[in-house]
């Protein structure tokens, strides 16, 4: 998704209703237990649901109630569907870094099996994600190893898929960084032609790695999710709908 500049001013409600810094007389009740409402200097009203279940609605300072309740109306299955699919999927059980764990690779779940060693690293084979390490009880360094050998994973499949993309949208790429991203699989800055990307996308199939990359470089086309961008995803990526709700699916 395209990056914004920094939010003026931003109120909070609890129990459904919908905060906005003006006013709060005319509350909207969504599936959500809180809805925030942010005017800035945006063209467009843009709406997400965070993790938490919280809605978070940005609108144009120019934006009447009006048009927030009628936006919060007609999205309002998917607002409910996105808290329960957070719902269900939040549940994160912390990693133990121990043998037999699973670990998700490029859209496949692999053994974890500690092997102590001199030699330390990480190598997949045998279809086991295989972990060498001098001191197999070292948790910390279990963790950095893997996150090192998933970042340079990371670094080879992102940039096959940037480069299979890129011909096609023919637009300059200034940086692309990976890193751990709780909320986005990926964000574009269109002015600067930065994109960042969520390191667990490589833990997703090679389809659903290209339809993020392909929806962050589309944003250096078309800044905001207008009709004209999907009707550019349709063009150069008619699937792309079933290789998000594959994204979305897959834990």
């Amino acid at each position: 998704m395209p990056e914004k500049g920094a939010a003026t001013l931003s109120k909070r409600m609890p129990l459904g209703a919908v905060a906005e810094k003006k006013s709060d007389a005319n509350a909207t009740k969504v599936a959500s237990p809180v809805v925030v409402i942010i005017k800035k200097d945006v063209k467009h009203i843009n709406l997400k649901v965070r993790p938490t279940g919280e809605v978070v609605l940005t609108a144009p300072r120019a934006c009447t109630q009006r048009d927030i309740d009628y936006v919060l109306k007609k999205r309002s299955e998917w607002i409910d569907k996105k808290i329960a699919y957070f719902k269900t999927h939040n549940q994160v059980v912390e990693k133990e870094y121990v043998s037999g764990e699973n670990f998700s690779y490029l859209g496949r779940n692999y053994r974890l099996k500690v092997i102590e060693s001199l030699d330390e690293g990480v190598k997949l084979q045998r279809g086991y994600l295989q972990v060498f390490v001098r001191d197999k009880t070292h948790t910390e360094k279990k963790k950095r190893l893997l996150k090192a050998w998933y970042t340079a994973k990371a670094e080879i499949h992102f940039q096959k898929a940037i480069e299979k993309y890129q011909t096609i949208v023919k637009r300059e790429i200034d940086r692309v960084c990976i890193r751990e991203m709780k909320t986005r699989w990926g964000s574009c800055n269109p002015t600067k032609g930065y994109i960042n990307l969520n390191l667990r996308l490589i833990e997703k199939p090679t389809e659903c790695i290209e339809y993020v990359v392909l929806h962050e470089l589309a944003h250096l086309i078309h800044a905001d999710h207008s009709t004209k961008f999907y009707s550019y995803l349709d063009l150069i990526m008619p699937d792309w709908k079933d290789r998000k709700r594959k994204l979305e699916q897959i834990v």
